[in-house]
């Protein structure tokens, strides 16, 4: 096999399953792990991925400020986090994911009787004085530039919690419902998360549809209900709703 198509198809299995091990491409192509290595060397030499122990990560871009994405689609995601509210009943305990979305939907639950998990600091700062809600923070490594918890702290701790609804975000979802995060620490965080809980809903308004993203976190079937806005990509919708998943649209409505 040329060495121009095993980097091909290097790239295509990060996209696709997110980060991978040398022992996994090299039995997918067939070639020895020396082999995988050097391949591995020379695209990282390219910038296209990274190398990790025992494997590599497609590399991602830099990622913008908490504070600038958050005003980004400002509209719809306000919508979803309306429509996603309404699923929360009073004395449930609910898991926020980290993200923009989830944040405005930490403001929409705001004053409500509940019980919130969360690794965002974001999301602690809407409850940090509310009363009527019980807050529940994850610890964790900090990243400054996201207002995140992660590492394996985060991850030990959601092993220690059962929640009833989790709120997952995203930063992209792929055709066939793959859904996808540009930072690779994230990945466990949100599979924990995932493992946590009775129900999961994605989160996630149509500009997500395809998004973008480097490690893939679960398939359409680890997802009960998706809330997004008209506008989502309607192939992607119907490989949620083929894995059982209840799809609901929320309409955007312009902020005065």
């Amino acid at each position: 096999m040329l060495s121009s198509v095993r980097h091909e198809r290097i790239l295509d299995r990060l996209r696709t399953a997110g980060p991978t091990e040398v022992a996994v491409l090299s039995g997918l192509l067939r070639v020895s792990e020396a082999t995988v290595r050097r391949d591995l060397a020379h695209l990282e030499s390219q910038g296209t991925l990274t190398r990790l122990h025992g494997g590599a990560a497609l590399t991602s871009a830099p990622e913008p400020p908490f504070a600038q994405v958050s005003t980004s689609h400002l509209d719809e995601k306000t919508a979803v986090a309306r429509s996603a509210a309404a699923l929360v009943e009073d004395g449930d305990v609910v898991l926020l994911d980290i993200g923009t979305t989830t944040h405005q939907l930490a403001v929409e639950l705001r004053g409500r009787s509940i019980t919130v998990v969360t690794s965002s600091l974001a999301v602690l700062e809407v409850f940090e004085h509310d009363t009527a809600t019980e807050l529940i923070v994850l610890g964790g490594v900090l990243r400054r530039n996201y207002r995140s918890l992660v590492g394996f702290i985060t991850e030990q701790a959601l092993k220690q919690i059962h929640v009833d609804k989790l709120f997952l975000g995203t930063s992209g979802i792929r055709a066939d419902g793959s859904v996808l995060d540009t930072t690779v620490v994230e990945v466990p965080v949100k599979q924990g998360m995932i493992a946590a809980a009775d129900h999961v809903t994605l989160v996630a308004d149509s500009d997500k549809f395809p998004g973008s993203g480097v490690a893939r976190v679960c398939g359409p079937e680890a997802i009960n209900a998706l809330v997004t806005t008209t506008g989502a990509d309607t192939t992607t919708l119907d490989a949620f709703r083929d894995a059982g998943c209840d799809v609901l649209t929320a309409e955007a409505v312009p902020n005065d």
